[in-house]
């Protein structure tokens, strides 16, 4: 998606195409948005574990009994969580489709899945109960538990945590199909304000589908929507239809015409901005995506924050299992994505009922919306929707001062062991995530995007900012930082399990500012381009900011705000966040930093 297009009613309230704004703000990342359905991206997930592992994920599983025993909660080598599961039928898996298409076709719904839909765990377990074909059970005992099961969560209800927020009266359905229409934009993601009838959203989809959110009500109560009546805050989904949307639909986009003879799919839901009260039971159990924040689905962000989620967990569980991490990492998971869900909520509310709100009809109706005030929402919006704006609190793997207005709400996160020098590289920030610029491999010329080096291995980086390595004092500077890394107890040493890769747990890139034609790999020190009996030197980790002979010039030093007379040493964690900044021959701060988390493997091996 390239353009977006703001329609509103003019002065005799018919609607016009009011303005254009890049639907991506210019310069923030080498990648646009992109619609893809979250099929494609499962089956994409799916695909790969099928082909790097022997994992495979069970569908019609549902769990019945969660155990606990707090008391194993702080030893790394139990297993405090019990899980029963109960395997159902296909038939008792499958959620009822109750909708059929204007033609009298079976359509795909998601209504079993909205908010508009009650939580039927609880009929599911009486149904299994009652088959003998599914009534197979199993138990598995777990060192940690994810619960990413919706905002419906079992998981949530066991641990007895709540989400906390609100519920409004605006009721939205979506269709996804192939318009007939002469509306112009239909191709442009679009936000079209009618005057007295609701919004719609356009998002142009794959195969000439179009994904419409349309508006069913304004300031009625939800009851209202299907023209149910009463006062109920719940509606009666069976009144929603495929066609009553649709109709909707073309009263708000009139005097244009839009109609459809192919329905791919279709739902409704209630907007309510809503986060969990807790994210963990003591690190063990956690909670993640809808299961711990709702909202609603037009910033784009259901999925992607939900994933997020996950990423950020990840890598530290797995950190944490594999004995390379202490548990004390986990903490900030809540500490960091309670955060970015309370931005969300804050940012969907107002979203939410700039979209849904009537449009201003002049400068003293105060009950209106402002359009103005609707175009600049949408564009903070992108930036929120881009994740680029995640800014991470203070912790002992985010090496910066502490914000006071967070200060208070840390839950069991520790603070950070070493302070950064944030001002030896002004467009880096720590905390946020590692931007990226063109480098090119000192060996062999070729260019390469920053983040493309940066691999989601759960490897942690010393990025080391060489600076103009032909000033003596910079090769100097270098040179004492190499030689502490290459020591026999360095961090690299220590916290690397014995037999191990040498770069598997923290790997070291170097990117100097130098001219590449004046240098080899070999006139830097042996610890930057490390050895290995089987596979030589490794020519993939020294790197320079310097002319590419097809795809221009990086400039990383001057885009980062980086002086090459001085350098600087970055860390960043497995997810590309940047952990701690500092001077280049600043060794024992880099130190103090991965010892404030990281497990000595010497001492294990010892132990072992």
């Amino acid at each position: 998606m390239i353009e977006i297009c703001l329609w509103n009613p003019d002065k005799d309230g018919v609607i016009r195409r009011s303005d254009r704004i890049p639907d991506t703000i210019p310069g923030i990342s080498r990648f646009q948005q992109v619609v893809l359905h979250q099929g494609r991206i499962e089956r994409f997930f799916l695909d790969f574990l099928a082909s790097k592992s022997d994992i495979r994920v069970e569908r019609g599983v549902l769990p019945t009994r969660l155990d606990w025993d707090e008391s194993l909660a702080e030893d790394p080598d139990a297993y405090p969580v019990t899980v029963t599961l109960r395997h159902l039928s296909e038939a008792e898996a499958t959620p009822p489709q109750v909708a059929t298409s204007a033609n009298g076709g079976a359509v795909q719904d998601g209504l079993f899945r909205s908010n508009l839909a009650p939580d039927d765990t609880a009929e599911l377990l009486r149904a299994a109960d009652l088959n003998d074909k599914a009534d197979t059970t199993e138990v598995v005992r777990a060192r940690y538990v994810v619960g990413a099961d919706g905002a419906h969560s079992w998981v949530r209800r066991q641990l007895g945590f709540a989400l906390e927020g609100e519920t409004t009266d605006y009721i939205w359905g979506v269709l996804d199909i192939v318009p007939i229409t002469d509306f112009p934009d239909i191709r442009m993601r679009c936000a079209i304000h009618s005057a007295s009838s609701g919004s719609v959203m356009v998002i142009p989809r794959e195969n000439k589908l179009v994904r419409l959110y349309i508006q069913l009500t304004t300031t009625e109560k939800a009851a209202a929507a299907a023209d149910g009546g009463g006062e109920s805050s719940r509606v009666d989904r069976s009144k929603i239809t495929p066609d009553l949307i649709l109709r909707a639909a073309q009263k708000i986009m009139a005097p244009y015409h839009i109609s459809y003879r192919k329905l791919d799919w279709w739902t409704a839901y209630q907007i309510g901005q809503r986060v969990g009260s807790r994210f963990s039971k003591n690190e063990r159990i956690f909670l993640a995506g809808d299961a711990v924040h709702t909202h609603s689905p037009k910033a784009g962000q259901g999925m992607n924050v939900s994933m997020q989620d996950a990423y950020n967990l990840g890598w530290k569980i797995a950190s944490v299992v594999k004995g390379l991490s202490s548990r004390s990492i986990l903490s900030t998971y809540e500490l960091e994505r309670k955060q970015i869900a309370n931005a969300l909520i804050e940012f969907d509310h107002k979203f939410s009922r700039l979209f849904s709100g009537r449009p201003a009809r002049d400068i003293m109706d105060e009950e209106g919306i402002s359009m103005e005030e609707f175009k600049n929402a949408f564009e903070k919006g992108n930036l929120f929707a881009s994740g680029i704006a995640v800014d991470y609190q203070a912790s002992n793997i985010v090496a910066k001062a502490v914000d006071p207005a967070n200060g208070n709400d840390r839950g069991n996160a520790k603070l950070p062991s070493v302070a950064s020098d944030g001002s030896l590289a002004s467009q880096i920030k720590v905390g946020m995530r590692m931007p990226s610029v063109k480098v090119l491999s000192q060996a062999d010329a070729r260019p390469w995007h920053l983040q493309e080096l940066l691999k989601s291995n759960g490897t942690w980086r010393v990025l080391l900012f060489a600076g103009d390595v032909g000033r003596p004092e910079q090769k100097a500077k270098l040179a004492r930082m190499s030689d502490q890394l290459a020591a026999p107890d360095s961090f690299l040493t220590r916290y690397t399990p014995q037999g191990a890769r040498y770069d598997s747990v923290i790997e070291v890139l170097t990117v100097h500012a130098g001219r590449r034609v004046d240098y080899t790999i070999f006139d830097f020190p042996e610890v930057l381009r490390p050895y290995d009996e089987l596979d030589g030197w490794d020519y993939g980790k020294i790197f320079v900011d310097d002319q590419s002979y097809h795809e221009g010039h990086g400039r990383l030093y001057d885009t980062f705000g980086i002086d090459p007379a001085k350098g600087c040493v970055v860390v960043l964690r497995p997810d590309q966040y940047v952990s701690y900044m500092g001077a280049l021959d600043d060794y024992a701060s880099v130190d103090r930093f991965f010892s404030g988390f990281m497990i000595d493997q010497s001492a294990v091996n010892g132990k072992a």
